[in-house]
């Protein structure tokens, strides 16, 4: 069987093997959370259509209950007019339209039906839906409005027990006080949790906000880090190409050998800038695809690579001196550092300092990682050699790389009468993490 064939087999199998549970019915408890979803929603856009159905509901049990009679099972008093016991029926249903809105009008307003129908006698089982009105305060209203409505309900019932007495008072007061309990109970429990539930809603959001500003601020920060090594490895190269390729114009018509050697080192600079970017852009592709090719890593460089630089730098034509103390025992991070701010000062030397430039490195190196760079050079110090490191990507990208390790870095012209451009940067000791 052929790697193609055999490949998508093993895709068929894995497909079958995940079919079933694909297949799987949810739970009950799903479901039923899908559909409360779709209904809160559904009220939450149209609350109107909700509060009048179930207005209508409790109006239409009302209503029922007067032409049906059932109210003579449990009335009180059996001699009373009819449109009384309908008024009252009305009474006590209707106002839940705005029970959600309004509750604390819509319990006074179903007050005086309830006292009349306690005082008459007629004991309307529709009285039980001032609960209604208490549950919606419990969940909607600051709950000190639980107590003046208790006590509200409550007058009405002493009402019906000490005009209509059936057995002792406590049978009549006991159990619609139980009734108050347990609906202001279930209110408040279903406004703590929907309030638990909009501060993790709220969380949620303010955290889904923070990531997406870390992403943007560590997309920029690699942008950053991008446009950095870009500008140290192009930057620096095409300098000395720029270098090699002016003294090679001025060596042809004297030495063409000399022109020869510089067009050599034009060539093998340009093929190190394009491996070293290519290998940066490999690194920047995107790599999800399995069969894409592992981009080609390379170390960065460190302080042993100081001399290719310093060859390099030479051959364009500016003489490098370099004095060294102390033993270097930095970590990598470190010596990336000091190459980079070396290799920088060295590529703006070259740009700006003019012909006839001489440039000297000194390194120290101390206890626990400290070390001090200092690159001068004997260059102009105009306007293209003040203004370009200020405004282009050098300098900000030199005080970038010292400001991760807590250093200090001055660059300028050298103090008169002195000629020249000077980058001191001193990198403290490590601190113990």
């Amino acid at each position: 069987m052929d790697p193609v064939t055999q490949e998508r087999a093993t895709e068929e199998r894995t497909r079958e093997q995940q079919a079933p549970q694909e297949r799987a019915p949810e739970p009950l408890t799903q479901h039923v959370q899908r559909i409360t979803r779709r209904v809160r929603a559904f009220d939450h856009r149209h609350p109107l259509v909700w509060d009048l159905h179930l207005t209508g509901f409790w109006v239409t049990a009302a209503l029922i209950d007067y032409y049906g009679g059932g109210w003579l099972n449990v009335a009180r008093d059996r001699d009373n007019p009819g449109w009384l016991v309908l008024t009252l029926s009305l009474g006590l249903s209707v106002p839940l339209l705005l029970r959600r809105t309004h509750p604390r009008a819509v319990l006074l307003a179903i007050a005086p039906f309830a006292l009349v129908n306690a005082w008459t006698g007629i004991a309307l089982q529709a009285f039980l839906l001032q609960l209604l009105v208490v549950f919606h305060l419990a969940l909607r209203r600051p709950h000190r409005n639980l107590w003046w409505a208790t006590a509200l309900i409550l007058a009405s019932v002493s009402v019906l027990a000490t005009r209509h007495p059936q057995g002792s008072p406590d049978q009549d007061i006991v159990p619609v006080l139980m009734s108050i309990v347990v609906a202001a109970a279930i209110g408040i429990t279903v406004r703590t949790r929907r309030d638990h539930t909009e501060a993790l809603e709220d969380r949620a959001r303010r955290l889904e906000i923070e990531r997406d500003q870390q992403a943007q601020l560590a997309a920029a920060a690699e942008r950053a880090r991008i446009a950095r090594e870009m500008h140290d490895i192009i930057g620096h190269n095409l300098s000395v190409i720029t270098g090699l390729a002016d003294g090679g114009k001025y060596a042809a018509a004297k030495s063409p050998e000399r022109a020869t050697q510089a067009l050599h080192a034009i060539a093998t600079t340009s093929r190190q800038a394009l491996g070293e970017l290519r290998r940066l852009l490999d690194v920047l592709r995107d790599e999800d695809h399995p069969r894409a090719p592992q981009p080609e890593l390379t170390p960065q460089p460190t302080l042993s690579d100081l001399a290719q630089l310093l060859e390099g730098v030479q051959a364009a034509g500016l003489p490098v001196h370099t004095t060294t103390h102390g033993t270097p025992t930095l970590p990598p991070g470190r010596q990336l550092t000091v190459y980079r701010v070396i290799q920088e000062a060295l590529t703006n030397t070259l740009k700006h300092a003019g012909p006839g430039t001489t440039a000297s490195i000194e390194l120290s190196y101390e206890e626990k990682g400290a070390v001090t760079v200092t690159v001068t050079d004997t260059g102009r110090t105009g306007p293209a050699h003040l203004t370009h490191p200020s405004g282009g990507r050098g300098l900000p990208g030199m005080r970038e790389r010292t400001a991760l390790y807590g250093g200090t870095l001055e660059a300028g012209p050298r103090p008169h009468p002195e000629q020249g451009w000077r980058v001191h940067l001193h990198l403290p000791e490590e601190t113990p993490q």
